[in-house]
């Protein structure tokens, strides 16, 4: 399961709710808007920008970043990637913040050294989602959020639960239907294997063929594909790393990025 697909479409849906994580909670939370925005003469694109809306006072813009992978160069990258976006756009904000979003500390990158002058700083918060409390006692919209870590063997009951929760409690600015989309859609993602039978059993509701089902059933499938896909660079790129072969040579090899590669190397490094 990718859980930065889902939190892409967790957050395009509702943005607000990065704010029930973040201490800075800014005065028009509920109307900012979430998109991927590229960086003008660079050849990256930053996938987590919250936008605050026209006319807000001031103008805050929150950069976020989803790990669930060991990434000992996420700090570098994203810190980077950041200052240069606020550099390109100087007349859009008037403050900024970063909030980093792990399932757990053993995620993080052992370097927290390195950018301790952002790291320590009140403009940057890590999350970690299994030390935000108990499944089903917290906001529903971080129960939302601690979903995409529920293990198979509780993943069931925890959805049953937070449905529960959906119909019976307000769910302020957020639409009940739409928060039961997004459970079905992580249900599916993570038991991609399973019918929409089987699924809705798993659920106690009944879902229809909806859009949001289909697409998310089709992208588990090719998911599964890339992880299965990562799995075996991950074997392979260290055994011909020995025999002498450069890491493009092994790209061009596999038939593969370089930067699938590289990713496969470092990992195993």
């Amino acid at each position: 399961m990718k859980r930065d697909s889902i939190y892409y479409q967790i957050f395009k849906r509702f943005p607000a709710l990065i704010f029930e994580l973040v201490d800075d909670r800014p005065e028009q939370a509920h109307n900012y808007r979430f998109e991927s925005v590229e960086v003008k003469e660079t050849t990256f694109r930053i996938d987590g920008v919250f936008l605050p809306p026209l006319g807000a006072t001031p103008r805050v813009i929150f950069f976020a970043e989803v790990q669930f992978q060991k990434d000992e160069g996420l700090y570098h990258r994203f810190f980077t990637e950041s200052l240069m976006y606020l550099n390109r756009n100087q007349s859009e904000y008037d403050d900024w913040y970063c909030v980093v979003i792990f399932p757990s500390r053993s995620l993080e990158p052992s370097d927290t050294r390195t950018h301790r002058i952002f790291l320590n700083s009140d403009q940057v918060q890590r999350i970690y989602l299994d030390e935000l409390g108990t499944p089903n006692t917290l906001p529903i919209g971080i129960n939302l959020m601690q979903l995409t870590i529920a293990s198979n063997k509780t993943m069931a009951s925890q959805a049953r639960l937070l449905i529960e929760r959906v119909q019976l409690e307000s769910t302020g600015i957020l639409p009940k239907n739409e928060i039961i989309d997004i459970i079905t859609t992580i249900a599916v993602y993570k038991f991609s294997s399973l019918s929409r039978e089987e699924v809705e059993a798993m659920l106690g509701l009944s879902l229809e063929e909806t859009r949001v089902y289909r697409e998310a059933k089709a992208e588990g499938r090719v998911e599964g594909r890339e992880e299965q896909k990562a799995e075996i660079l991950k074997a392979a790129v260290p055994l011909l790393l020995k025999t002498g072969m450069s890491i493009e040579q092994i790209a061009q090899q596999l038939n593969v990025d370089v930067e699938a590669v590289r990713l496969a190397a470092q990992q195993n490094s």
